[in-house]
């Protein structure tokens, strides 16, 4: 008969290993978040956070910054800009209304920032929001959160050497979303039109559609070439040939709901047949599965059915 004491030894380092994978996991869940700075181009810069994705260009001019994550995260953005940068923060593009781009505008409003967004950016972080997807209500943006600069279709601005295209992309994620182009450079940010290798969030109570989606994805594929560095809205730099990836898969799984929408077929039905099975390893990792993204499909065209905008 073994002792006693061998016994309990497996369970002591059960125990004991068990403690220790705990205290891991809880430090990484505390371990604040850092600001990792990618150099794209001479003078544009991608940073990458808690939130969507920055794009930063720096130059004579001064800093020019696209969205700018959540309010608890603009101390730390900002000590990445200057160490990039000397010069002030000048002007900061909004993609979308939504907080994980827009949560630092108060903050870097008054670090001097001129906000500026599509029209429909405005309207939005004017008034309280349902997030129908969350099943919660975002309060309006303060005054000073909100954009002072907005446009309709496109916009141009000449800063840090070069031309730089704004222009909305019109209900695909939103319906105020805009892409930034830095025309030498040869960078584009997408905003959230594009969840680099993952299925993308579609807001379809603030707008946002499939087709839209699609359609920001061709929009952008004309503009660019196999040299052009992408800033997506979240997920890892990219390129042309992974966007176009992105824009095929969607479409495959977009036309195979609207097929099995057109049978008559019910939103739990479609689901059971696991149309996008084939992708989902790849592409169903993010907080966006195939079931939601099957959602986003069916109640998008179901609202078309029934004549809503």
């Amino acid at each position: 008969m073994l002792p006693k004491g061998i016994l309990q030894l497996p369970v002591i380092a059960f125990i004991l290993m068990l403690t220790f994978c705990t205290t891991s996991s809880l430090n990484a869940q505390d371990k604040p978040v850092e600001i990792t700075v990618e150099q794209l181009s001479g003078s544009v810069h991608m940073l990458t956070g808690k939130g969507g994705n920055i794009g930063v260009s720096v130059g004579e001019d001064g800093v020019f910054m696209i969205d700018g994550q959540f309010a608890d995260m603009s101390e730390k953005i900002l000590r990445a800009v200057k160490a990039i940068s000397g010069k002030d923060l000048k002007y900061l593009i909004n993609t979308h209304w939504h907080g994980d781009h827009t949560g630092g505008n108060e903050n870097f409003s008054k670090e001097g920032a001129v906000i500026v967004a599509h029209e429909n950016v405005h309207k939005r972080m004017s008034t309280d929001q349902l997030m129908k997807a969350f099943g919660r209500t975002v309060k309006a943006s303060p005054e000073s959160a909100r954009p002072v600069i907005t446009f309709t279709e496109d916009l141009t601005m000449y800063l840090n050497g070069e031309k730089i295209l704004i222009f909305h992309v019109h209900n695909a994620h939103t319906d105020g979303d805009a892409m930034v182009y830095f025309t030498e450079s040869n960078v584009l940010h997408m905003g959230d039109c594009y969840f680099n290798g993952r299925y993308p969030f579609i807001d379809i109570g603030s707008g946002g559609s499939i087709d839209g989606i699609i359609k920001a994805a061709n929009h952008a594929l004309f503009l660019i070439n196999d040299e052009t560095k992408i800033i997506p809205g979240h997920g890892k730099q990219s390129n042309k040939k992974e966007l176009t990836a992105y824009r095929d898969v969607l479409m495959v799984i977009r036309d195979r709901v609207k097929k099995a929408i057109e049978e008559g077929k019910t939103l739990e039905e479609i689901k059971a047949a696991k149309l996008s099975e084939e992708y989902d390893e790849d592409w169903g990792g993010g907080f966006i599965n195939s079931d939601k993204l099957v959602d986003f499909i069916y109640t998008d065209f179901s609202r078309e059915e029934e004549g809503e905008n």
